[in-house]
């Protein structure tokens, strides 16, 4: 939305691209350019699409897997770390 590509997030393809089940992603970019937050980011996608604490899950996974370092690093931090804690939330 930063670059002026699309007017709101509601017409942001990221919806349907998760729908299609590629690998999408939540990023902040340039936090100090554009003064957002992951949280924030997170939240106008949740306020935009509907997503819930399931959807989220997995586009934290899939920034994981996509991350630049070592393969079972990247396991590790999903199996330890995001998938506990989403865990917490979901419930």
């Amino acid at each position: 939305m930063q670059t002026g590509a699309v007017n709101s997030i509601a017409e942001h393809p990221f919806d349907l691209l998760a729908r299609s089940r590629f690998r999408v992603t939540v990023n902040t970019d340039n936090r100090l350019m554009s003064d957002t937050t992951m949280s924030q980011e997170m939240c106008r996608l949740s306020e935009a699409f509907g997503y819930g604490w399931s959807d989220l899950e997995r586009f934290t996974i899939n920034a994981m897997k996509s991350a630049f370092i070592p393969f079972d690093e990247r396991l590790e931090i999903i199996d330890d770390v995001i998938k506990p804690r989403y865990a917490v939330l979901i419930g």
